[in-house]
């Protein structure tokens, strides 16, 4: 069976709803974020960024067990060991690609900047929080134009890169946004907020989150220097 060691955060919802999506089964190993368990030895060993998610497949390519992190890195492994979510032709496959790079690069890291500056940061700095919720406004305007002509981001076909996307959306007013500004982009969020996997997949360790309310919880978080060096 897949492990995937992972937490309820937007990263790790991506795997959570893939797996969900693909039919695979796997368990769901968590690793408590706000507690450190992402410096343990054992979680480095397959994840050397200390990020989660990270997937352990004990029949990977080859027949032999197999770790992958990097959430989009993930997402294309277990499309290429399923068969689903990419298309077979190779420039629908570019289209995919280039919108998970666009999660990847631009939805994730500034989304998430939105979020640490509008709620986290111990002190209010209003540039930060203008920057980074314009930035946000700006990428949900992109994604709003891309599926005002076709039903999913990057075409016709439900796949990974709508996976990836979707769950950095479902906290949209932490981001400052307002749906009324992105009707095409709301109506994919939608649909796909009404598939069994997608549901599934969100409520996946998700009883074992718990509001950030302690320093050394946001020092774990944040970076402090003490747990870098473990």
């Amino acid at each position: 069976m897949i492990k995937v060691y992972s937490w309820p955060t937007p990263n790790g919802h991506k795997i959570h709803i893939m797996l969900e999506e693909c039919g695979l089964p796997y368990e769901a190993v968590p690793v408590n974020i706000g507690q450190g368990d992402q410096f343990k030895p054992e979680f480095l060993s397959i994840s050397p960024n200390n990020k989660i998610p990270a997937l352990v497949d004990p029949n990977g390519p080859d027949g032999q067990p197999i770790s992958v992190f990097e959430s989009g890195a993930i997402l294309l492994y277990l499309a290429q060991k399923t068969g689903r979510f990419m298309p077979p032709g190779e420039r629908d496959r570019w289209q995919v690609m280039q919108w998970l790079m666009f999660q990847m690069g631009g939805v994730g890291p500034m989304l998430g900047q939105a979020h640490h500056f509008r709620l986290y940061a111990p002190e209010k700095i209003d540039y930060a929080i203008q920057r980074y919720s314009n930035e946000a406004k700006r990428l949900y305007s992109v994604m709003d134009r891309q599926v005002a002509q076709q039903p999913y981001i990057a075409g016709p076909h439900y796949s990974i890169a709508d996976i990836a996307i979707y769950p950095w959306l479902r906290s949209w007013q932490n981001q400052g946004i307002d749906w009324n500004d992105h009707p095409h982009l709301k109506a994919w969020f939608d649909r796909l907020s009404e598939r069994p996997a997608v549901q599934k997949g969100c409520t996946v360790l998700a009883d074992l989150r718990k509001p950030i309310t302690d320093d050394q919880a946001r020092d774990v978080l944040f970076g402090a220097t003490q747990y870098q060096a473990r």
